[in-house]
């Protein structure tokens, strides 16, 4: 299973935005985006993707979905923390 990269360079959309992962846990990561002008975090759940054998990093359609932006590392860990709780709940 390849898993996502550390850190990477954006293309497309966000073309020339830094990457950085911040935290990764067995349900969900958390990614600092840095566009030169501001910061913010990327939170989703782990998604796999079997065609691929990879680890998913979301597309715009899964923001609001699976995945979140906020704008200071705390909301960000605290969604993180959220979506261990529920991913729990669901499996037990």
């Amino acid at each position: 299973m390849r898993e996502l990269k550390k850190s990477f360079i954006g293309k497309g959309q966000v073309r020339g935005f830094e990457f950085t992962q911040v935290k990764k846990t067995e349900y969900g990561y958390i990614y600092k985006i840095d566009t030169k002008n501001t910061v913010c975090y990327e939170v989703f759940q782990r998604k796999v993707n079997n065609r691929y054998n990879c680890i998913s990093y979301p597309s715009n359609k899964a923001f609001g979905v699976w995945a979140w932006t906020y704008n200071s590392l705390d909301k960000a860990l605290n969604k993180l923390e959220d979506i261990k709780i529920r991913k729990e709940v669901n499996n037990g």
